[in-house]
């Protein structure tokens, strides 16, 4: 598998892929406002999207957010978000590749910690996560979403 930053002709590939993300997520709005997100995400060097291709399809991706820090010695953190590999090519190393370039380049951003969250609760997929380097235990992570109350 090749990793690489996604570009900007990547966003049809990257869209096909989150197919394989969540099984309902919210329908895919109007092709403008896809691509002015996707344009503003490219546009910073604060989101990194990367992608696994295998035999030329995106087959993995995640995306890391550095985030600006005053605590930590202004040391920024990172956030992992989107981790996806498509149906017919899982168990075989390529999210873990994923999430390895996506924790070495936040390592040499000279990020204290990088976190992930997700909603999966089977033991596999917290078995994956654990397995690269991430610890379900260290700290909770509270979610907040609109109209919750």
């Amino acid at each position: 598998m090749i990793i690489r930053h996604l570009v900007s002709s990547d966003l049809d590939d990257l869209v096909a892929l989150y197919e394989h993300l969540h099984r309902a997520d919210d329908p895919v709005p109007e092709r403008s406002i896809l691509e002015s997100a996707w344009e503003e995400l490219m546009s910073s060097r604060r989101y990194r999207y990367y992608g696994g291709f295998q035999n030329g399809e995106l087959v993995s991706s995640c995306v890391l957010t550095i985030i600006p820090n005053l605590t930590r010695g202004c040391r920024p953190y990172g956030l992992i978000e989107n981790v996806v590999t498509h149906v017919r090519h899982r168990r075989r190393g390529y999210g873990k590749a994923i999430l390895n370039r996506a924790l070495a380049e936040a390592w040499a951003e000279n990020c204290y910690k990088v976190m992930l969250m997700t909603g999966r609760k089977d033991d596999a997929t917290l078995r994956f996560y654990r397995s690269a380097g991430f610890d379900a235990n260290d700290k909770q992570a509270f979610i907040a979403r609109p109209n919750a109350r």
